[in-house]
């Protein structure tokens, strides 16, 4: 398939490289269209008018800008297909132009009003504002794509992409009572003393006697829901130095916490979960990759950000300078949708230098604690609402990632039955693995 079109940007350059993993055809881009072979499939993304045979999309101009500005967007159906970004032509929108609107995170560049925790708010969202946050539109549009040029030049376009299920875990707090030491122990026992919640003084005196399990400690039945149903998650741990009112891991150096990262680490990719203060000095984002790193023997290269506090284009450019490859917090931390717009990985581009980066991000649609703490979400809606979000994924053979915590997996009483939600929807995985 080639590309004919006047002006080859790094913009449009980064949309087809992301294009190309869609389709089994290769992709070439040409500004002289004396370059393409007879007979080859041909999209003229110009305003001209080519005397061949071709499948035609009027630029809309962003592709064609360099820099942030703000764009015109008004949101409309095609053939019951949400978009933006209309012009004449075969598809009745500039779907390069709107994919790399969404991909790149264009809006995020723009100013906003921060959240409670600093972050970009998805209400400021054009997802979230015009109701398609619960979609991977990219995806879609892509889809929808290959149908119409397959219709207008009887072509055979071909997707490549297989439906990948990846759970993910964020490992805030590797126990409740145990490996947290003398003191912090105490003061726990002295506030449920206190709050008359005498419940909880028992069963910390029993688990601290290992009478009991600690309630965060669900790494072995995870180990057997993974074996079950044949996944790899990730798994992501906080190892911050100094406690906060964000970050109350165990301490990085507790020998407990380095033998269970020893486990994941020969069982599963494991990456570092950089903690609230990292997002406001890279010298402590430098500190936690080095302790991770010389836990594991080598260089940690996936990542995921505390709270999901993450700026653009900063955040990125220190984990890219701190060797990092992937990440994964395209997503929300306070409500469950594709924050992209897309279920499959995709390279960062950085609008600021102009350029597609070496940084890959795995996209998240699903956070337990948004279903919990933002959402509120009974564990029946919180099933349904995977359900709804594998299923679009799937429909469109994407990459399906969630995050969950070992806390909401264990027996605390705050959690009760959403480690029963969690078996239910593996299973329901299992037989969706036999139906398709």
């Amino acid at each position: 398939m080639f590309i004919y079109t006047h002006h080859i940007t790094p913009r449009l350059q980064y949309v087809v490289g992301f294009v190309q993993q869609l389709f089994s055809q290769p992709i070439q881009i040409t500004n002289n269209i004396q370059d393409v072979p007879v007979g080859e499939m041909v999209i003229n993304y110009s305003n001209v008018t080519l005397a061949i045979n071709c499948f035609t999309i009027h630029p809309q101009g962003l592709l064609q800008q360099t820099g942030v500005q703000q764009q015109n967007i008004q949101c409309f159906d095609t053939d019951g297909v949400k978009a933006f970004f209309g012009t004449d032509g075969d598809m009745g929108f500039d779907i390069f132009a709107a994919s790399f609107y969404l991909l790149s995170r264009y809006e995020e560049y723009l100013p906003y009003t921060p959240d409670a925790f600093g972050r970009y708010p998805h209400t400021e969202a054009l997802a979230y504002k015009e109701n398609f946050l619960q979609q991977p539109l990219v995806n879609n549009w892509w889809q929808y794509f290959a149908k119409k040029v397959n219709e207008r030049l009887s072509a055979t376009l071909t997707s490549k992409t297989k439906f990948t299920f990846l759970p993910t875990y964020d490992i805030d707090i590797a126990w409740s009572y145990k490996n947290k030491g003398f003191w912090r122990n105490a003061g726990g026992w002295c506030k449920d003393l206190l709050q008359g919640k005498f419940d909880l003084l028992s069963k910390r005196l029993a688990v601290l006697r290992s009478k009991q399990k600690d309630p965060f400690d669900t790494y072995g039945w995870l180990n057997q829901l993974h074996e079950k149903h044949y996944l790899k998650p990730y798994y992501f741990f906080l190892l911050a130095h100094k406690r906060t009112s964000y970050e109350k891991n165990i301490a990085p150096d507790n020998k407990q916490l380095v033998a269970l990262i020893n486990d994941h680490l020969i069982r599963y990719p494991v990456g570092i979960h950089p903690s609230w203060k990292s997002s406001l000095d890279e010298n402590v984002l430098l500190q936690e990759i080095q302790t991770l790193s010389t836990i594991a023997g080598k260089p940690i290269q996936a990542s995921r950000q505390h709270y999901i506090k993450f700026t653009l284009p900063n955040t990125y450019r220190q984990l890219l300078q701190q060797g990092i490859q992937f990440d994964f917090s395209m997503g929300y931390g306070s409500i469950n949708g594709f924050r992209a717009s897309v279920a499959l990985p995709f390279y960062w581009y950085d609008i600021k230098q102009e350029k597609q980066t070496d940084l890959l991000l795995f996209p998240f649609c699903f956070m337990d604690a948004n279903a919990y703490y933002e959402q509120k979400l009974s564990t029946a809606e919180t099933l349904e609402t995977m359900k709804s979000l594998y299923q679009s994924v799937q429909e469109v053979n994407g990459l399906f990632s969630m995050i969950w915590h070992n806390n909401f997996l264990g027996t605390d009483k705050a959690f009760a039955g959403w480690k029963e939600v969690y078996e239910r929807f593996m299973q329901w995985h299992e037989e969706q693995k036999t139906i398709t």
